[in-house]
């Protein structure tokens, strides 16, 4: 089954870290993630830019656009990994292990997905 595991912390104090702290948490990461991807257990995986560029639209009869998240929340999505696990177990213990890679605070939400289309999109400066 694929999981969603969900990055949340508080973006102020992630934005002021240091190129030195951002290789070391990135490095950090990338162990876990190539773990992942050798058990061939890696989907898509996304880091957001800050909520400041951020646009909502907000559903109604006739939808509003908004700038900002606007979000309720302390802590912010910074971004996401998609993750092939077995069950709950296998997708907590793997949050865990992306938890011991970052740096303290914050949390990751473990959730199942009940739908994935991969699409086809190209970005820019991608090898076509």
């Amino acid at each position: 089954m694929l999981y969603a595991i969900l990055c949340y912390d508080h973006e102020d104090a992630i934005g002021a870290w240091t190129k030195e702290e951002e290789a070391a948490v990135m490095g950090r990461l990338s162990v876990v993630q190539e773990v992942l991807s050798r058990q061939g257990r890696l989907g898509p995986v996304a880091r957001l830019v800050p909520t400041t560029a951020a646009t909502t639209v907000r559903k109604a009869q006739d939808p509003v656009v908004l700038d900002g998240p606007f979000a309720e929340t302390k802590e912010q999505l910074l971004g996401f990994f998609v993750v092939e696990c077995a069950d709950l177990e296998e997708a907590i213990e793997t949050a865990k292990d992306l938890a011991r890679a970052n740096a303290p605070g914050g949390s990751y939400e473990v959730r199942p997905i009940a739908l994935f289309k991969p699409g086809q999109i190209q970005t820019e400066g991608a090898a076509g």
